[in-house]
């Protein structure tokens, strides 16, 4: 089924009630309501801005997430994402490179004179003396990395047992209501949201990743001394130790490289 097609049946329904004379009191074509058609995990289906589709619902109507949040109807979950990917601006100069810069700007300048130089012999044109590109110029700027990292970020998912919710936002100077019932045999919610108190003040509901940043320390252990001092060991012969001085060349070892040299001849 085609999204617009989905959309178009929604309005349908929506227009549709149970009175006698088939004309609903309040309706989604009205000016003072906003209508959101927003799935399990808040986010938006069927918006009459077409520009909101996909969105998270707290991002448009940030001051009614964080109400259906307090009151229960939708709980927060962190994830966790080990395969993330963070930008990071990285400067294109460090302490030791500032120290060879006057000799890199005397090389870029006497580079510069040679290009200018040979371009003047091959084309025979002033022209490039007053426009070069190449320019010895004292630039010290950065770029932005790509470097893998971990990130978190909130996830929102409805609660089961509550069908159908409806409360009241204070506002500056305004009461803010809102109704939100879930379409059965489904996991999909239609949200009305009074549209003519504006809650500007409260800030939107996002869902973008924080990196983790790790704290990494080092405990300091103080090692216990021994009670006493073991200057021998009974197991330990003292007349083994400092073999190493009575070592002596074998025969077959000394033989082997005069052999090799004859042999070379």
């Amino acid at each position: 089924m085609k999204l617009e097609f989905f959309q178009r049946k929604f309005w349908t329904a929506s227009r549709q009630c149970a009175a006698l004379d088939g004309k609903c009191s309040i309706s989604c074509d009205n000016e003072n309501i906003n209508c959101y058609l927003i799935d399990n995990n808040g986010f938006i289906l069927v918006s009459e801005d077409y520009s909101q589709t996909g969105m998270f619902f707290g991002e448009a109507e940030g001051a009614v997430m964080n109400k259906l949040l307090i009151m229960g109807s939708f709980k927060r979950v962190t994830l966790y994402d080990y395969q993330a990917i963070c930008k990071i601006f990285a400067e294109s100069s460090d302490s030791a490179h500032s120290l060879l810069d006057p000799y890199f700007y005397f090389f870029a300048a006497v580079k510069w004179i040679m290009t200018e130089l040979v371009i003047f012999l091959v084309e025979f044109n002033l022209y490039s003396w007053w426009y070069s590109d190449l320019t010895a110029k004292a630039q010290r700027g950065g770029r932005t990395m790509l470097v893998p990292c971990d990130t978190e970020y909130p996830a929102f998912v409805s609660e089961r047992t509550i069908k159908e919710t409806m409360g009241n936002i204070d506002c500056e100077g305004c009461v803010k209501s809102f109704v939100i019932q879930q379409i059965p045999s489904s996991n999909l919610f239609m949200v009305v949201v009074d549209s003519k108190c504006d809650c500007r003040a409260a800030a939107p509901i996002t869902m973008e990743p924080i990196e983790i940043m790790y704290i990494l320390f080092c405990a300091k252990k103080d090692r216990r001394r021994p009670d006493s001092c073991h200057p021998f060991h009974p197991e330990e012969n003292a007349m083994e130790c400092g073999g190493a001085l009575g070592l002596a060349p074998q025969l077959a070892a000394t033989l082997f490289p005069v052999l090799f040299s004859l042999l070379a001849r």
